[in-house]
């Protein structure tokens, strides 16, 4: 009789654990900002206290126009966190403090131009662009599996070099996976992950979630959510075509008036705080994704390393430091 009683709880307790099974954890992420400076556990117990637990390290080259072929990375005239020396320190100091690592290499453009415009002009410059990029970021695909990082982001929001020359992704991403051996991703503005060619060769379909979601002065939860509908059925299509998850490569709202109406804008111009948009905006994503089984989560723009000084009730730009947004932040991530 106490064997028959001992068999029947044990189907009971596997039975009720299969009912309350956990959701799989979401990569509940920051774009942790490249500085001048080294980083310690005092820049990093920040993180933590959000609960995230990745960070998307973002080392930069540079190119002096949008025509230019020539990508400068990795010199001594860099910020150190934007170096290969920087960004495997940052690396370290996040890995002692169990904290997940996306490697997403970046370009900038001179004057802030955006780099999806990127686009050459002859045959030979485009080889040259292409020669310069192999070298960049097999530099950082190099530093990531040495480092261990368990994501590797080949590209950010390159639009136009990835349309003009699809056979060159295909063979830069075979030699990106003879030497890094972890998960890879792109990182698709939120207007061109439809048309990238490659999603069957990457682990995730990332996605920088700049999507449009409201017109409102200061959008309300659900003005915002009723946004999403069509963008969201959209990426879940898109999900399930290609049997890959989504991951938002990078995702926020600035804390400004309009703060959805154009997510990707950080004019400097735009200077009206207003922090229940961003709030708002923010919720609405959370409420509205992070729960989803084919949503594996996303990296929110962006985090700087020294939390106390940046933020805070007078700034208006993404960063949710020191701001009510923060709160939701840390309760959301500690969901998921």
């Amino acid at each position: 009789m106490r064997q028959i009683l001992y068999v029947s709880f044990y189907i009971f307790l596997v039975s009720s654990c299969a009912m309350t099974s956990v959701a799989p954890k979401k990569i509940n992420g920051v774009s942790f900002v490249a500085s001048r400076d080294s980083i310690n556990d005092l820049h990093v117990k920040p993180v933590l206290n959000v609960n995230a637990n990745y960070a998307a390290i973002m080392p930069f080259g540079f190119i002096r126009d949008l025509e230019h072929p020539e990508i400068i990375f990795n010199t001594q005239r860099q910020w150190f966190g934007e170096t290969r020396a920087g960004a495997t320190q940052y690396i370290e100091e996040l890995k002692k403090n169990h904290i997940k690592v996306m490697v997403k290499p970046q370009i900038w453009v001179s004057r802030g131009e955006f780099t999806g415009f990127i686009k050459m002009n002859t045959e030979a410059e485009w080889q040259q662009l292409e020669q310069t990029y192999t070298h960049f970021i097999l530099e950082y695909a190099a530093m990531a599996q040495e480092a261990k990082a368990e994501l590797f982001c080949i590209g950010t929001e390159l639009e136009n070099f990835v349309a003009h020359r699809p056979e060159f992704w295909n063979d830069l991403i075979s030699k990106i996976k003879t030497v890094y051996k972890g998960k890879l991703t792109y990182a698709a503005n939120w207007n061109e992950y439809t048309k990238t060619p490659f999603w069957d060769q990457m682990d995730y379909i990332g996605i920088d979630a700049y999507f449009p979601v409201s017109e409102l002065k200061t959008p309300t939860l659900e003005d915002c959510k009723a946004g999403w509908e069509k963008h969201k059925s959209e990426i879940k299509t898109y999900s399930s075509t290609f049997q890959k998850p989504i991951l938002f490569t990078e995702f926020g709202y600035r804390s400004v008036d309009f703060s959805g109406k154009a997510p990707w804008k950080s004019d400097r111009d735009m200077g009206d705080v207003n922090m229940e948009a961003q709030i708002n905006t923010t919720q609405a994503l959370f409420e509205l994704f992070w729960h989803e089984d084919w949503f594996a989560g996303g990296f929110i723009w962006k985090w700087f390393h020294d939390h106390k000084r940046v933020g805070g009730m007078g700034n208006s730009q993404f960063t949710p430091q020191n701001k009510p947004v923060e709160v939701l932040l840390k309760e959301s991530y500690a969901r998921f």
